[in-house]
């Protein structure tokens, strides 16, 4: 059996600070070290579940996080930046599964530790046809467009809401319970994984009891995405096919959601590139 397994930082146990995501903070280390014994956990119980081929994405900013030289033998890492798809690069129909570890609420959410959707500089809100849309969301939709099912979902408690709202066969373990944006309420690790380790049991019995199913969206698919200022939309309006909403919103039809995801990745490396000229302006 076959598994994607994308990696996310933000909604793993012990992380509560940009000190922790960002590489350049003094808790990095102590991120990375969480990050790659939670995916040596999941690794080893899908392998003791029958999953001899496992693919691994590093998702989190400059996706070379995990510590490579700790994976055994069959796992391989997807890692680096750019890459097409970002959090879900090189998923297709060969995969029987795919789990989403340490995710967490979309932009905006309420008390959500560390809320943010696909960029927490560039992006204030994403709509794919008219619903607000998390990472975990884009990412399943991606998965399902392939036929691939979520099985499971780990993360802070305020993404378990959406969770059980858009994909409520896949099992979502809660791995910490936001406070605020930059608090959350953490059992220890060996607790936290031990849930893991449950959950992803209870999900390959329900896959293999055929229980579990791909998240499908009907097409063309709508892209709507609000930027931080009207700066940023000027310029993403210069991608053909680009109806400008308002001063700050742009939105996109595209013919299905792997075209969507693609216009968000362009409006966001756009959006950084006007950044990167006035930088350079100010010199």
């Amino acid at each position: 059996m076959k598994a994607y397994v994308s990696v996310d930082m933000e909604g793993l146990p012990g992380i509560v600070s940009p000190l922790h995501t960002s590489p350049k903070g003094f808790l990095h280390e102590e991120a990375r070290r969480i990050m790659t014994k939670t995916v040596l956990t999941v690794i080893d119980e899908l392998s003791k579940q029958g999953f001899d081929e496992i693919y691994v994405a590093d998702s989190h900013w400059y996706m070379a996080n995990i510590l490579y030289e700790e994976l055994p033998e069959n796992v391989y890492l997807i890692r680096g930046i750019p890459r097409p798809y970002s959090m879900v690069y090189g998923i297709d129909k060969s995969f029987d599964a795919a789990l989403f570890i340490g995710y967490h609420a979309r932009v905006g959410s309420r008390n959500a530790v560390l809320e943010h959707t696909y960029s927490s500089t560039y992006v204030r809100g994403i709509k794919v046809n008219g619903v607000e849309a998390s990472e975990y969301y884009i990412n399943a939709l991606v998965a399902g467009y392939h036929n691939v099912p979520v099985i499971l979902v780990a993360g802070d408690n305020k993404l378990g809401e959406e969770v059980k709202q858009r994909t409520p066969w896949a099992k979502y373990v809660g791995l910490k319970k936001s406070i605020t944006r930059y608090a959350a309420i953490n059992p220890s690790l060996n607790v936290a994984l031990k849930k893991l380790r449950n959950g992803i049991k209870e999900a390959v019995k329900d896959l293999r009891e055929g229980k579990m199913k791909p998240l499908k969206i009907k097409e063309p698919v709508e892209i709507e995405i609000t930027l931080p200022n009207s700066g940023y939309a000027d310029i993403v309006e210069y991608i053909p096919g680009t109806v400008r909403v308002n001063g700050t919103t742009v939105r996109y039809v595209a013919k299905n959601i792997i075209e969507a995801y693609k216009y968000l990745q362009a409006t966001v490396y756009i959006a950084s590139a006007l950044d990167t000229l006035i930088t350079t302006l100010l010199k």
